[in-house]
């Protein structure tokens, strides 16, 4: 049976942190998909199009991973896709809080699906989407953050 991982996210941009999380995950699995979701409570400044374009791109030579955008329940998806865990990178303390109770009531809805924290590595624990997108609002140069398929 084949190890499938989603790593769900809104990925608004994808940043060297997340880029960190998936490099050191891509071993654990035999499938890695690099789930663009679509949150509600959540005003994108990127497409869901340009999103998993960047990110397509970033590993169009690394066959264990596929992209794709979703809706809905994260755990309803891992059940279309057929994954049996759900990665989250975790940078702080406050991180693995909110990440522990969703991961609680994903194990409550959906038994079969373990959720894997993987924690960023020291030197891109600060980075964030929300803070590089505010970079970018405020015309300042963000590109240190992201990978360098990431042109708008």
């Amino acid at each position: 049976m084949q190890r499938i991982c989603l790593f769900p996210g809104t990925f608004d941009p994808i940043t060297l942190g997340h880029m960190d999380v998936i490099g050191r995950a891509i071993n654990l699995f035999d499938k890695l998909i690099i789930g663009v979701g679509i949150n509600s409570s959540k005003q994108p400044m990127f497409t869901v199009e340009q999103r998993t374009g960047w990110i397509k791109e970033i590993y169009k030579n690394e066959p264990r991973i596929e992209v794709t955008g979703y809706g809905g329940l994260t755990i309803d998806y891992c059940h279309t896709v057929g994954a049996q865990f759900i990665l989250r990178g975790i940078r702080y303390i406050s991180d693995f809080e909110y990440e522990k109770a969703i991961a609680d009531m994903n194990r409550m809805l959906a038994p079969d699906i373990e959720t894997i924290f993987l924690t960023c590595s020291p030197t891109y624990s600060t980075i964030s989407s929300t803070l590089v997108r505010d970079v970018i609002r405020n015309g300042g140069n963000a590109s240190m953050f992201m990978p360098e398929e990431v042109k708008f």
